[in-house]
């Protein structure tokens, strides 16, 4: 099972605060392993412009702020912004499909802050990582959904709005949920 490009849901009562109402969406997944990141979940007191200025990074003029995300427990001092395809970050970038693309370099914040980047992204800090099978054992254990990722549900719903906007898109109304799994 390939989930690469997929969105996880997080599940009520999956045991993990840190988790707790995610969405993310997986930039890899493979036998080694699995990396995503939080779509929904801003970074408390965390401007664009003041991780620039931490950065020594100039704004470009009329610029306006960007909220940067939450990605995830791992690694959260390190950057990484997920964009659509049409920035070509060349080596530095992951390109995922051919709908989303990550990069994690100075070159790509330098581009955003001077209104060069790509058209529609998302900034984060920190990752959601997992090690081999223990992302599909979460699965298992109804710890998530998976779900087809699209750049609207992605980059334009509102935060606040994306669990719930994500788990429609699979027929779920979040009201019915249960964290308890059950065996037939």
């Amino acid at each position: 099972m390939d989930l690469t490009g997929k969105l996880l849901i997080a599940m009520p009562g999956m045991g993990d605060t840190r988790f707790d109402k995610s969405v993310i969406y997986l930039c890899a997944h493979s036998p080694e392993g699995a990396m995503g990141l939080i779509v929904n979940k801003p970074a408390h007191d965390l401007s664009f412009s003041h991780l620039l200025a931490q950065l020594g990074v100039q704004k470009g003029p009329g610029r306006a702020d960007i909220r940067v995300h939450f990605g995830g427990p791992v690694e959260h001092g390190r950057g990484f912004v997920l964009h659509t395809a049409d920035y070509p970050g060349g080596d530095a970038t992951l390109n995922v499909d051919a709908r989303f693309s990550m990069t994690a370099t100075m070159d790509i914040l330098q581009a955003i802050a001077e209104g060069q980047g790509p058209e529609r992204f998302i900034m984060a800090l920190g990752y959601a990582g997992w090690g081999p099978g223990q992302l599909e054992q979460e699965i298992l254990r109804n710890g998530w959904l998976t779900a087809e990722a699209g750049p609207e549900l992605v980059f334009s719903v509102q935060n606040s709005a994306k669990w719930e906007q994500a788990l429609r898109t699979l027929g779920v109304d979040p009201v019915g949920l249960s964290g308890a799994a059950g065996r037939a």
